[in-house]
């Protein structure tokens, strides 16, 4: 065991360990788990070592100090497992240890040729970490005080990380040199308003005001509470309906998520009016073009009703992204997490742009609307807004 002491310490001291894999129970039964998986994370600024614990269909983590993890791994393989696979970047070493305790170490070229990975797995990647408090989070009941996320709310954690991702891609688009100003139309319980604000204010330093406007008034009263507990002194949340919405007249983001059918384009009209440099949306319900599509080369497809209406928000939103490149955005569909509705569903994301060739982005939505016999409503409420020789179209 001496040597395969010195090797473990060898691989730890050298920070050179990619992972570890400990498997081959040697009493089956004893241990409540039947596989060890071990790879360095950094916490903190601080090496350690995740030791992941297979237990039947589950995983449990524990994270060890980089001065212990040594001796963990070879108390693990002294007491409980016969085999081990350590990966590191000079070499990988198969570990073999007999029923009498005699150890075999095979020598071969690395699998990997590359540096240890010391994200904490792959939530690392997320810009709000898990194990580091973040007030809202703790005031929301996302975190405890010790910043541990609630396992029942680490599809609300994944879906706010998501949602900031998104906002980062697109911060260099943001206005500088003065306060943005930025409305979340329909922001319910606002878990994204807080984390747009704790993202942007505190994280990133700009200076903001933030106007969140829901129908509910229990639910406004209830975030502006928090924002004062926050100190979210430029975060206000306002009752009020999207379309009588006139207290601003220049909006750098506007935010619109699950705007039910045309709030949403109701929204999509108040942002692209106020020039807004950022605009971020997730569509809810949308009923507008079920009613109104017709084609008779579709009919396989639009005589089932769940398919007609998977198939009528799709081209709504495909509508929705055409028309705001054709009134000067670069716009993406893309994927979002979204625990209340669906599994997974899609956000608009338009940043503002020069124009382009409007002459071909015109002909090329006018027939797809007119293929679907559409009339949406964003193209006639926003017709003024549209080039002059497309308006035409539609009617």
């Amino acid at each position: 065991m001496e040597s395969l002491h010195a090797l473990i310490e060898q691989v730890i001291g050298d920070r050179t360990l990619i992972t570890a894999t400990l498997s081959q129970l040697r009493n089956k039964g004893e241990a409540a788990y039947t596989k060890v998986q071990i790879k360095p994370v950094e916490l903190k600024g601080k090496l350690h070592y995740q030791f992941a614990y297979y237990i039947g269909p589950k995983v449990e983590h524990r994270n060890v100090p980089a001065e212990s993890a040594a001796e963990e791994m070879v108390t693990l393989l002294r007491e409980t497992f016969r085999q081990g696979l350590l990966c590191t970047v000079e070499a990988d070493y198969q570990v073999l240890i007999s029923k009498k305790y005699k150890v075999s170490i095979l020598t071969k070229s690395p699998s990997k040729q590359e540096v240890p990975d010391l994200a904490h797995n792959r939530r690392k990647r997320y810009v709000l970490e898990d194990g580091v408090p973040v007030p809202f989070l703790v005031e929301l009941g996302i975190m405890n005080n010790e910043g541990k996320v609630l396992a029942r709310k680490y599809d609300k954690f994944r879906q706010i990380n998501r949602f900031l991702e998104m906002v980062e891609d697109v911060l260099a688009d943001l206005p500088t040199g003065r306060p943005l100003t930025i409305v979340d139309f329909g922001c319910g319980k606002s878990y994204l308003t807080f984390a747009l604000y704790h993202y942007l204010s505190v994280r990133a330093k700009r200076e903001l005001n933030i106007v969140g406007l829901d129908l509910k008034a229990d639910v406004i009263e209830h975030c502006s509470a928090l924002a004062v507990r926050l100190g979210y002194s430029r975060l206000r949340f306002l009752v009020g309906d999207i379309a009588d919405y006139n207290e601003l007249d220049q909006v750098d983001m506007v935010v619109t998520l699950h705007a039910c059918d045309t709030a949403t384009d109701a929204a999509l009209e108040k942002a692209v009016r106020w020039g807004a440099s950022v605009i971020l949306s997730v569509p809810c319900c949308q009923h507008e073009l079920f009613s109104q599509i017709e084609s008779e080369v579709l009919n396989p497809l639009l005589s089932h009703g769940i398919l007609k209406e998977r198939f009528s928000a799709l081209a709504t939103d495909a509508i929705r992204a055409k028309l705001l490149d054709l009134m000067g955005y670069r716009t993406q569909l893309l994927e979002f997490i979204d625990m209340e509705h669906t599994p997974k569903n899609i956000l608009i994301r338009a940043v503002k742009s020069s124009a382009g060739d409007n002459a071909a982005k015109w002909r090329e939505y006018s027939a797809f609307r007119d293929f679907l016999g559409a009339k949406p409503y964003l193209e006639r409420v926003c017709a003024d807004l549209l080039p002059a020789e497309n308006t035409d179209q539609g009617e």
